[in-house]
């Protein structure tokens, strides 16, 4: 009997250590498993500095855009500013002072100035000066108008208005309204599209190109 108890206590000691080493398997797996998280993640967190190097990129498209913009604005300020002093000073030449100069584009092809005769001191007799790319070209008719006002004008054409007058008005008041008539630039040539009004009706008459004024 005494055998017996011995060998049963035996065997159970042998299967709490059998019990025991599994539960020390079981818990060297767990840090198995943790230590292989960490190296799964490790790729995300290497993938997120490359997202965020694409930032230099969009930077480099910003500065190029910033220097796009500033460009134009540039480039047209001395071209603006000699195209416009050369054509006031063209039309002084002519013994005529600018009216507006706002009326000057030089963004466009065609360009114009009205001018006042300077010796009638009373602010009448007006021509209208044209210009292709900052060259004078000529002016809309060989005889002055009373007045003229620039109501329309693109890349190649300007409109001007001559004002009518009825037989007993006065300078100031066309009481017959006002004709418009459109300047063209075609082949290089400044063509009137439709007619001028005669001196009486307050227009200058006949179209007067640089060649015969």
């Amino acid at each position: 009997m005494r055998r017996i108890g011995w060998l049963a206590l035996a065997a159970c000691a042998a299967l709490s250590a059998c019990g025991s080493s599994s539960k020390t398997a079981g818990t060297a797996s767990t840090p198995a498993q943790s230590s292989g998280s960490p190296a799964r993640s490790a790729p995300s967190t290497t993938s997120t500095p490359a997202a965020t190097s694409a930032n230099p990129a969009s930077g480099g498209t910003e500065a190029s855009t910033t220097r796009t913009a500033t460009e134009p604005a540039f480039a047209s300020q001395p071209a603006s500013a000699e195209g416009l002093a050369a054509a006031i000073a063209t039309v002084r030449a002519h013994g005529f002072t600018p009216v507006n100069t706002s009326d000057y584009h030089p963004s466009q092809t065609l360009r114009v100035l009205i001018g006042r005769l300077s010796a009638a001191g009373d602010g009448y007799s007006q021509r209208a000066f044209f210009f292709v790319d900052g060259r004078y070209i000529g002016t809309d008719t060989s005889a002055p108008s009373a007045t003229l006002r620039v109501v329309a004008q693109g890349d190649t054409e300007v409109t001007l208005a001559y004002p009518l007058y009825r037989h007993g008005d006065a300078m100031c008041c066309a009481s017959a309204g006002a004709a418009r008539v459109r300047f063209q630039l075609n082949n290089g040539k400044l063509v009137a599209l439709d007619p001028i009004p005669p001196v009486n009706s307050g227009g200058g008459g006949e179209f007067a190109s640089e060649g015969r004024r």
